[in-house]
């Protein structure tokens, strides 16, 4: 019998049983008090782990080792850097990542194989690995050290992403937890940059990775803040069992409530990330219903998010739907302009292809809110998709105009 799925206050990925996590400052961010840039993820038990990265053809070692890694078994543990990507460094990358996991590995007491490895921050240059030497054993890990984690893996993230659920399965209680960091250079495939899930239910390895590309499916990679992807970007799940269940698999009755659970933890950081993309003022909603196909759908909602035109108009709270109407006509979505409806913020637009007579100064208030909604009913199928999405920004030129300057 499986229970309904509840928000954890102040939970993290250290919420689910067996999980501990810290982090330290280790110089490879400029100095702050509070500042933190290397962190570590342990589990107490061998995690089933499933992973989902980037589809550039530019990678950053650390996927490289990743995939290895997970190719091999059971994992453990994980350490983070950030304000370094490791990517474009040349044969040196793929040996600081891997000398990485020996370290954290030394660290934990755990063997290389079993530590998964993840870095962000800026592309071309060398990891200072003295400095991640002695940064890794200053590392305290506790059953509350996830905030430490989430903001030591934030780049140029102006607050943390974090999140826990909690449900039963077979009476048995059972947490899946997540922390994620991005704010820029966002845009599917993959659109995490990075996010990491725990949960301490049992869980099948096969099953597993087929859910967490389901659910990325509709949650991170329907996510978009500046049209460029990562060369990072890391999804990363693991499960260490001891929440007791009976393993779960893709017949077992609780398989829709695992990935439910799993889906409402990664839609919640999908959104947190396109709240914080950069320089952003405005989250952004874009819901398609009525498409030929989910697939139309997603087409047609990811554009439309993504278009620097809407993004500009929704900074501007100027509720200009031809543009919204432009995205989606190039979009390669089935559509026809006389079956359309078009919602701003839930007031009518557009019926039918006809423009709807509506009060401007009050769609205007409305945008002005921290979230604009965009809703496209095509009556073409049953085909359902959202996406997120934030405003475009004066802030956004200013922050990437001097990015390492």
């Amino acid at each position: 019998m499986s229970g309904a799925i509840k928000m954890l206050e102040g939970g993290t990925v250290t919420s689910p049983q067996g999980f501990l996590a810290g982090a330290t400052y280790a110089g490879l961010k400029t100095y702050a008090e509070d500042k933190l840039d290397l962190a570590l993820i342990t589990s107490e038990a061998p995690c089933v782990a499933a992973g989902v990265f980037t589809t550039s053809t530019i990678k950053s070692a650390t996927v490289t080792v990743n995939r290895e890694h997970l190719a091999k078994g059971p994992v453990r543990g994980l350490v983070v850097n950030a304000g370094i990507a490791n990517t474009c460094v040349g044969e040196q990358g793929y040996k600081d990542a891997q000398e990485m996991t020996v370290l954290a590995g030394q660290r934990t007491g755990l063997t290389s194989d079993e530590v998964l490895v993840c870095s962000t921050g800026v592309i071309g240059v060398e990891l200072p690995m003295s400095l991640i030497r002695s940064g890794i054993d200053q590392i305290q890990l506790s059953s509350d050290g996830g905030h430490a984690v989430a903001r030591a893996m934030m780049t140029t993230d102006t607050r943390t992403k974090e999140v826990a659920v909690s449900f039963e399965l077979e009476g048995h209680p059972v947490h899946i937890g997540g922390v994620a960091k991005g704010s820029g250079m966002i845009h599917p495939n993959m659109a995490t940059m990075l996010a990491f899930v725990t949960t301490d239910a049992k869980v099948e390895a096969d099953f597993l990775q087929t859910t967490l590309a389901e659910v990325a499916g509709a949650s991170f990679n329907m996510l978009t803040v500046d049209g460029d992807t990562s060369t990072n970007d890391t999804l990363l799940v693991l499960a260490n069992g001891l929440a007791g269940n009976q393993t779960i698999d893709a017949n077992s009755p609780d398989a829709g409530t695992f990935r439910e659970a799993l889906s409402q933890v990664c839609i919640h950081l999908t959104r947190e990330l396109a709240r914080d993309g950069e320089g952003a003022s405005r989250l952004i909603i874009v819901e398609v219903a009525g498409a030929r196909d989910r697939d139309d759908a997603r087409k047609a909602a990811r554009t439309v998010a993504s278009s620097n035109l809407v993004k500009s108009a929704v900074n501007g709270a100027d509720p200009n739907w031809g543009r919204v109407m432009m995205a989606l006509g190039r979009s390669g979505a089935a559509a026809d302009e006389t079956k359309i409806d078009l919602f701003v913020n839930g007031v009518c637009i557009m019926e039918a292809g006809s423009p709807i007579p509506f009060h401007r100064d009050a769609v205007v208030s409305q945008m002005r809110g921290p979230e604009v909604t965009f809703r496209l009913q095509l009556n073409l199928g049953d085909g359902e998709a959202i996406a997120w999405g934030c405003d475009l920004t004066e802030e956004y030129v200013i922050i990437n105009s001097a990015y390492t300057t």
